[in-house]
């Protein structure tokens, strides 16, 4: 055995130690909890020199499967992490790469698929995957995560298949064990070997052409050969476990088993589930009964044939699937297995219990109620375990009076129509304090979050009803936590990808139900609002919908990073910032690349109102809000971007955020300007009233930038200031000329 060390480590910190030790190229990645981590502690090891990973961080998962695609077309070592939707998101690459058979490692860290939201972890995500044609290796254990991340590339290399590891988020992703790795990466680098491609693609004396288009019969072969280059991953798994436990000591097989050699009753469960059922076990075999567990190590290809061996004494088994196939009266794992007893005449009776959904913990008195279900003849075969009754109310209670047009018709913001722009009296920040607040006082957020104040500002402009649409985020989770909410307008969410779209949906059914008659006349003003990276991975969806023209309002809270995930760097991170994603150390000095320009984006799209707001100048913002809102009840799609201040992350404290945020536009870094009607206006210049400072200044108010004042970095700082500036000049230039 190669020598090795003791870790007490989360499986998604060994899964990152892992991919060091292997020596992977490149990462093509997009931050979703729980799989996360491995980014962030994978952008750690960079920033201290430990690996040369190349790390590409996409705006969405969908890009970030091509990115890994594209580099292993080109053949690099590819690695990818995702959860939940982001796995959907990314799904349509998934085939792709197996279908053209390039190797590559993603890991899965198991979450609850959305909607409603969830963050906790079950299998909804991962049996999508099934039919993707990509082998599954599941680690139950943290230990297993490092050991399967290890033999995933040498399979996937072998059979010329991508492979994913799939663990438990929150429960495997997180919680540390003690487990082994070894001490040297030679060892590991020596155990993958090296990569040999058959058709290399930049072999330019012999060019080859990937993901031909093909028609019958050469598509059917395509997927026959996948079929046996699936069926040859059953027959390489077996000599890599042998390898394996020759260099480890670890010894592994397709499933696992405890007590099940005589057992008479069998519990099947997949992931961290089984350590806990162990347990249960151990008590009820105390008490004289033959009871035994099973666990699945893989799930593609399916060893139907090695569980079936393994269940053939067996005369009762209850699946337990951390998911459910809707319909089918069984989540994949009952009814893969249900499948395999007949097709090899397995005689035992099998129930299914769906358990566990949306991370809902599981412990020894569940697996032991479990048991005692299995040997209850009276229970049904198919059943959800753990679910709990409402309560029946006589009549429901709204949590607060709603606003409705009455309370926020006041007349104190007049919006009037000129021949090229808008114009707008009173909006005066102590008038506009009237108008009935539509978010509630109550919410989660942290101590001077800039959320709430810019979504209040915001309304203060806005005497119209409003409908929200919001994007997943920071201001989505600390406002709705079921089953309260902090709205008391309609609200609706939808994912950061698609927010914009959806939105559009929303007011086009609204308007033409209030053609037909069948709903009030009167202008309502439909508004997005996105933040924390949304309008990165949800760009797309933005300018499609700028592009159609609808009548309505996307508003952007910048606050510069995925702060509900934990802060990984965003497009529109300051360059030289500290992030999760973009560590500090002696290789690396925070985000390598500028911040998006997304007002100009926007601009571009010509739609016909853009603004910049900040807190800083709240009348500013106030009339800019109702400007904005005008534009989206009358002409189309408005879009306002605040920047907004998120203390835990910036580093800076909550009662100076107005200090920081005032800094920043009196920086240039965000400049206040409005683009109406393709026109561009400045609505304030530090210049003129000798209030500029230097970027620098700025940084140094906030602990994400504070090591840029040391003297290695002032040429990243230098960078950044002339950036800055030229944007700005720009601004200047454009509001000079009225045909720029």
């Amino acid at each position: 055995m190669a020598q090795q060390i003791v870790e007490y480590a989360s499986g998604n910190e060994m899964a990152a130690i892992a991919v060091k030790q292997i020596g992977y190229d490149l990462m093509g990645y997009y931050p979703i909890t729980p799989s996360t981590q491995i980014a962030e502690n994978l952008d750690l090891m960079r920033a201290r020199g430990e690996t040369d990973l190349e790390m590409i961080a996409a705006e969405g998962e969908h890009s970030a499967a091509g990115i890994c695609y594209g580099a292993s077309v080109g053949g690099a070592r590819v690695f990818n992490a995702t959860s939940a939707n982001g796995l959907l998101y990314a799904i349509e690459q998934l085939p792709v790469q197996s279908g053209t058979r390039y190797p590559m490692v993603m890991n899965v860290a198991c979450r609850t698929v959305s909607g409603p939201l969830s963050i906790k972890g079950d299998h909804s995500d991962l049996m999508y995957m099934l039919n993707a044609g990509w082998p599954i290796l599941f680690a139950h254990s943290v230990q297993e995560v490092y050991d399967f991340n290890l033999i995933a590339l040498r399979l996937a290399e072998a059979v010329k298949l991508p492979v994913a590891v799939a663990f438990d988020g929150f429960f495997t992703s997180h919680q540390k064990r003690r487990c082994y790795r070894f001490e040297q990466d030679d060892t590991v680098k020596q155990f993958i070997g090296k990569k040999k491609e058959k058709y290399p693609f930049f072999d330019l004396e012999h060019p080859i052409t990937v993901g031909s288009y093909m028609n019958e019969p050469d598509l059917i072969n395509n997927r026959y050969q996948l079929y046996q280059a699936m069926e040859q991953a059953r027959k390489v798994l077996p000599a890599l476990y042998a390898e394996y436990e020759q260099l480890s000591g670890r010894s592994y097989k397709e499933w696992e088993g405890y007590c099940h050699e005589d057992a008479k009753e069998l519990l099947v469960v997949l992931g961290s589930s089984f350590d806990t059922a162990m347990e249960a076990v151990d008590i009820l075999r105390g008490q004289g009964k033959k009871v035994g567990l099973i666990t699945l190590h893989v799930l593609r290809p399916f060893p139907a044939k090695e569980l079936c061996q393994a269940c053939a004494h067996a005369k009762q088994v209850l699946v337990a699937d951390r998911q459910d196939s809707y319909g089918a009266d069984g989540g994949n794992l009952s009814l893969e297995l249900r499948a395999a007893f007949q097709r090899y005449k397995v005689q035992a009776q099998v129930k299914t219990l769906v358990y566990g959904l949306g991370g809902k913990d599981f412990y020894v008195e569940d697996a032991l109620h479990m048991f005692e279900w299995l040997e209850n003849d009276t229970m049904p075969e198919f059943a959800y375990y753990g679910i709990t009754p409402g309560v029946q109310k006589k009549k429901e209670s709204e949590f607060f009076e709603p606003v409705t047009e009455e309370k926020t018709k006041l007349g104190i913001v007049e919006v009037v129509h000129g021949e090229q722009e808008l114009t707008v009296n009173g909006a005066t920040l102590n008038a506009t304090a009237q108008i009935k607040k539509r978010l509630a006082p109550g919410h989660g957020a942290c101590p001077g979050c800039g959320i709430p104040v810019n979504l209040n500002l915001l309304l203060r402009g806005i005497e119209d009803p409003v409908v929200f649409l919001f994007q997943t985020g920071c201001g989505m989770i600390v406002t709705t936590g079921y089953p309260r909410t902090s709205f008391r307008v309609p609200y609706l969410h939808n994912l950061f990808q698609n927010g914009a779209a959806t939105l559009s949906g929303l007011a086009e059914a609204c308007r033409r139900k209030q053609r037909r008659g069948e709903l009030p006349q009167g202008d309502i003003v439909f508004i997005m609002v996105s933040g924390d990276g949304g309008m990165d991975i949800g760009m797309g969806s933005a300018l499609g919908t700028a592009l159609r023209g609808h009548r309505l309002l996307l508003f952007e809270y910048d606050n510069g990073g995925y702060m509900n995930t934990g802060y990984q760097l965003s497009y529109s991170t300051p360059k030289g910032a500290r992030s999760s994603t973009s560590h500090v150390g002696e290789a690396q000095y925070g985000k390598t690349f500028f911040h998006k320009d997304m007002p100009q984006i926007m601009a571009a799209a010509n739609i016909p109102y853009v603004a910049t707001v900040a807190e800083s100048n709240p009348t500013d913002f106030i009339r800019k809000a109702a400007k904005a809102a005008e534009y989206a009840k009358t002409q189309g799609v408005a879009y306002v971007k605040a920047l907004s201040a998120c203390p835990l992350n910036w580093n800076d404290r909550p009662d100076l955020e107005r200090q920081v945020i005032g800094a920043a536009v009196d920086c240039c870094y965000f400049p206040l300007y409005e683009v109406e009607q393709g026109k561009t206006k400045l609505s304030y210049d530090p210049e003129k009233s000798n209030k500029k400072i230097p970027v620098q200044d700025w940084l140094m108010k906030m602990g994400r930038t504070k090591h840029l004042g040391k003297p290695e970095y002032q040429d990243i700082v230098q960078e950044l200031q002339n950036e800055v500036d030229r944007r700005f000049m720009r601004l200047k230039k454009k509001a000079e000329h009225s045909s720029l």
